[in-house]
């Protein structure tokens, strides 16, 4: 018994054991050292290091107006993002069950916007916002076309969520695809010959049986609109005047730019424990309205 157990604790060490280790080294331990720092006046490159306890985080929530105003903007992205990108999943993974001969097609060019780089796909859309949009409003004369896509603080705001819809929503319509095709036909047969309308179909029987993939999807979707950092470098570098910086690039450019590392750390330390709370509480709702077939 003893050399069976011994046995399998080997054979655990052997295939986990590795990732357990990377796992440490990469994620666990520059945790730790931020959580650290995020206590200290390090500014990145020296190696003088004084400890000024809570000062950081006072400055964060007292003295610093421009990670406010960057919180504001991630949450109303984030708001927005993960309503349109599950909405628009659910409906292109609803229409892309349906026997189309061009379904798996479609499919396949909704999902492609997610293999792309986001720093690519932003300087992608920034000539596209620039110039293709431009070219477009000189030869139709639309109004829509000519406005400041990327200059202005509303459309540069809105701007910034199409893309991000477009790059996402392709992904969160494959999980849909995967819930909606294990909804069992029966069900489905049996509503519709007692006379429920696709919408009454759609809200008590479809809904509920894909909670599982609702969960997922929402979790997803809001820890990308708060985790947002490529595509808002690439596209607008948090400008006109600081108006679209999300949290992400506002910590980057406190800790990597001004060179303050200690505060930059403070910023991310706060971000993950608003996030933690967040993310935690949607899975804990969700969950709760999961129901079996």
């Amino acid at each position: 018994m003893k050399h069976r157990k011994s046995s399998q604790l080997l054979q655990q060490l052997v295939f986990v054991g590795p990732s357990i280790v990377f796992f440490i080294l990469i994620i666990v331990v520059p945790f730790l050292l931020g959580m650290v720092y995020s206590f200290t006046d390090w500014n990145g490159v020296s190696e003088s290091i004084n400890w000024v306890g809570f000062d950081n985080f006072v400055h964060v929530f007292v003295n610093d107006p421009k990670f406010q105003t960057a919180f504001w903007f991630t949450v109303r992205f984030t708001v927005v993002g993960v309503v349109l990108t599950n909405v628009i999943g659910f409906f292109l993974a609803y229409f892309l069950t349906k026997p189309l001969k061009t379904r798996n097609i479609l499919r396949t060019i909704f999902f492609m916007p997610n293999v792309i780089g986001g720093l690519l796909l932003g300087f992608i859309w920034q000539f596209i916002f620039v110039k293709g949009f431009s070219a477009v409003g000189d030869v139709t004369g639309w109004s829509f076309f000519n406005l400041p896509w990327l200059g202005d603080e509303p459309t540069a705001f809105w701007g910034i969520v199409i893309v991000f819809v477009w790059q996402t929503a392709g992904y969160l319509m494959v999980i849909y695809i995967s819930s909606l095709t294990n909804v069992s036909p029966d069900l489905l047969e049996a509503a519709e010959i007692d006379g429920a309308s696709r919408w009454q179909v759609l809200r008590s029987i479809i809904l509920p049986l894909i909670m599982p993939g609702v969960t997922i999807c929402l979790f997803l979707a809001i820890s990308w609109s708060f985790k947002m950092f490529d595509l808002n470098l690439s596209l607008t570098k948090g400008g006109p005047f600081g108006s679209t910086e999300s949290v992400a690039l506002n910590i980057y450019n406190e800790a990597f730019v001004n060179n303050r590392y200690g505060i930059g750390t403070a910023k991310a330390l706060v971000f993950f424990v608003i996030v933690a709370i967040i993310t935690m509480i949607q899975v804990r709702l969700t969950k709760s309205k999961e129901v079996e077939a």
